[in-house]
């Protein structure tokens, strides 16, 4: 028997993935830091290989940490059936207290499309987000009301929420 998450054998446990009262096994370093992932990042490279469990208890752990670690490309590359992806959203959705507002105070949701309503240099990028291009399928950031994320000409951006309007 092995950590679904790092496949340690050291020290496990069973740990609950609410709501569903389900149950995965991790081992010690990951129950340490399943509730705050951006204290050792290192440790959740382990996770390019158990967001491909079988097991969809795992998957919703998995697409938690990573969305709490920000990393939109692996969460692009997983799949997940769709009552899966809800249960794995159900906890992201109340981990932000304030909901985000676009510019209008319009509440913003998860693959909501948006309009961007000034131009915006992208740091980094080397280009400039035009006012009136449409955002589609927009991810929440976890933690942060004041952003969401987007891909803009083909590039996965940060959008402070008040230079936008949802469509």
């Amino acid at each position: 028997m092995s950590c679904d998450l790092c496949n340690s054998e050291e020290e496990l446990s069973e740990y609950v993935v609410a709501p569903k009262e389900d149950t995965i096994t991790i081992c010690k370093h990951c129950a340490n830091n399943i509730k705050n992932p951006k204290e050792n990042e290192n440790h959740w490279k382990c996770l390019n290989d158990s967001m491909w469990s079988d097991s969809p208890a795992v998957q919703v752990v998995v697409f938690r940490l990573l969305s709490h670690l920000g990393e939109q490309d692996k969460l692009d590359m997983m799949y997940l059936e769709d009552e899966t992806k809800v249960w794995a959203k159900e906890d992201l959705r109340t981990s932000n207290k304030e909901p985000v507002r676009d510019s209008n105070g319009t509440i913003l949701s998860e693959g909501d499309s948006v309009s961007i309503i000034k131009d915006l240099p992208v740091k980094g990028a080397g280009f400039t987000a035009k006012q009136g291009t449409t955002v589609k399928n927009i991810r929440m950031v976890p933690d942060d009301n004041t952003h969401i994320q987007g891909r803009v000409n083909g590039t996965i951006i940060f959008i402070v929420s008040a230079f936008l309007k949802k469509l």
